[in-house]
């Protein structure tokens, strides 16, 4: 959101340009077009978005000062150099600099912006918590108990995160104007998630001890968290577009990468390390518990909370009220925009690629025999490289070019995917050397650096193409899509490596062979072990899974995924929208 500066501040002096005077002056019920010509007449300028709608909200938005500063800022943009220096030649050194980095069209990010970031990440970061438990710590740990089929089961309590688009309306619809619009949400969400993880925390080593037993209660608890998490998740996504000023939008993708990178990393890599017997013995620390994490994020949430309390929420965002009926009916009208239907085909798509590399490349390489304390180093070493990534995703993401990150990532991507396949069925035998571990860990790097670009950049367009007047629906829509794409396909990738795999019980005794129906779970073993005989993976269908990802994932980006994404970036941002 932009302030107006005060009228007492002194400000730079101008060079005027000449007027037209064939031209009419605007005035302040004059609605801005489309387009707006500056005194070059060549020169087409798009307006400023606002923030809700105000006056009319088909497409007439009353002209105001702010444009015109903006309509100057270009005039001065096309200056030479020499033009600027004589303009600027009678101010101070301070506003002499001001005025020409506003001439270059760099501004610097406003105080308010600054505030607005770091509320940003903290937001994000607490949603992290629960997300990095849920879609990774916990599986690891469950790897060791169960089958890839069961631990399928269990990864569907992600899906509450791809799937926040059902009720996003009812977020952004439902509100108490004493709270305002988006804490009305945040603020409940974060003290229910705190409090699941509270009692969560008093019972489980009772569910861990026995997952298989406790499998669909330790979902059911999961699954609720995630739900939470992405409700909070719709109401921070629409409340990024307010607090931050429009020429900063794209500063919302890096918050989000940041705050949600981190707190997924601390419960996922840093919690697996801790968590580990072997690194507490290793580096004589006591061993860090699920209770004992699950009671120190609960701590984190309500301490957010009550944080959150003592912002105040701006009234710009609270000011229009929309219906839950409106706001399911432009859902629809959004969904029925021709680039919108194909934006969601290409999210849906654009992730098989890497699925398998995704879901269960580590697990693999657990189940060879790389500690969990290595895994967590590895990502550990990798998280500045994230966190540089988020930042350049949000740099690079800037222009009327934001997916270009985006497309540009895909082979790194791709090919990353095929070396891990590789290093998995040339796994050596533990313990790991140097030269594999440091090959394991630049791998690391390189895809998640990758993977951290292009999400970046596929959220910095969400936040440049969204409607701010239904904010929260259009850039859950979007997400929505985004996260499903990735989630849809992981319970059947998982399914399908022990639908592909072949697994044969061999009792040596009686010199008999018989078919298992998998080698990777304690009930799998032990039940070939009662028998008297030791189990064996004949045919692994990681490979096969992983093989029929990438052939699709190549195909796809080639003849669909890349032209269709060039075609979507040069689509007109008022194109997008509905209302603004």
């Amino acid at each position: 959101m932009t302030t107006s500066p005060s009228s007492t501040n002194r400000k730079p002096r101008r060079r005027q340009a000449k007027k037209d005077k064939s031209s009419p002056a605007p005035t302040e019920s004059m609605p801005v077009p489309n387009g707006r010509a500056t005194s070059l007449e060549s020169i087409e300028i798009q307006p400023r978005t606002p923030i809700t709608a105000r006056g009319s909200r088909r497409g007439h938005v009353a002209w105001s000062p702010d444009e015109d500063s903006h309509a100057e800022e270009v005039e001065l943009s096309l200056l030479g150099e020499r033009e600027r220096r004589e303009a600027a030649s009678d101010l101070t050194i301070e506003e002499e600099q001001a005025y020409l980095s506003q001439a270059d069209g760099k501004r610097p990010i406003s105080t308010r912006d600054k505030h607005a970031i770091v509320l940003l990440i903290i937001l994000y970061l607490i949603q992290g918590f629960p997300l990095g438990l849920a879609l990774g710590s916990i599986p690891f740990i469950l790897r060791e108990h169960l089958s890839y089929s069961e631990i399928a089961v269990f990864s569907l309590c992600g899906y509450p995160y791809s799937l926040k688009l059902l009720w996003s309306p009812i977020v952004d619809s439902v509100f108490f104007r004493s709270i305002g619009r988006r804490k009305s949400w945040i603020i409940p969400m974060q003290l229910v998630i705190g409090s699941i993880m509270l009692a969560m925390s008093y019972h489980s080593e009772e569910l861990m001890s026995n997952p298989g037993k406790h499998l669909y209660t330790l979902s059911a608890a999961f699954f609720s968290l995630v739900f939470f998490s992405a409700t909070q998740d719709i109401a921070v996504d629409g409340w990024a577009l307010t607090l931050l000023s429009e020429d900063n939008l794209a500063y919302a993708s890096t918050c989000q990468t940041i705050g949600l990178n981190t707190g997924y990393l601390m419960s996922y890599t840093v919690f697996l390390a801790l968590n580990s017997e072997d690194f507490a013995k290793r580096w004589g620390i006591p061993r860090l518990s699920l209770g004992t994490y699950l009671f120190f994020c609960a701590f984190m949430s309500f301490a957010v909370t009550v944080w959150l309390l003592f912002i105040k929420e701006d009234k710009e965002s609270t000011s229009e009220d929309i219906s839950i009926k409106a706001v399911y009916t432009t859902m629809w009208q959004i969904c029925k925009l021709r680039h919108v239907q194909i934006l969601l085909i290409v999210h849906l798509i654009s992730k098989i690629g890497w699925q398998a590399n995704d879901a269960v490349t580590q697990l693999k390489m657990v189940e060879k025999g790389l500690g969990r304390e290595d895994l967590a180093v590895t990502v550990l070493i990798d998280f500045p490289f994230q966190i540089v990534g988020g930042w350049l995703a949000g740099k690079w993401s800037r222009g009327d070019k934001p997916l270009r990150p985006w497309i540009y990532a895909f082979w790194p991507r791709l090919g990353l995917t095929l070396l891990f396949t590789l290093m998995v069925y040339y796994f050596p035998k533990p313990p790991i050397s140097t030269g594999f571990f440091v090959l394991l860990v630049s791998a690391t790097i390189a895809q998640s650096f990758a993977g951290t670009i292009q999400f970046g950049g596929i959220s910095a367009f969400h936040t440049r193409i969204s409607d701010p007047v239904v904010g929260g629906t259009y850039m859950t829509l979007l997400n929505t899509f985004t996260n499903l794409g990735g989630t849809w396909p992981r319970y059947f990738v998982l399914k399908g490596v022990d639908f592909f795999s072949e697994a044969t019980c061999h009792i040596k005794d009686a010199d008999l062979a018989v078919k298992a129906q998998e080698c990777v779970s304690e009930h799998g073993k032990a039940a070939c072990s009662a028998l008297g005989g030791d189990c064996v993976t004949e045919r692994d269908g990681y490979y096969i899974v992983s093989a029929i990802c990438l052939i699709f994932g190549v195909l796809s980006v080639l003849f669909f995924l890349i032209p269709t994404a060039r075609k979507l970036q040069a689509v007109p941002v008022s194109k997008w929208r509905i209302y603004s």
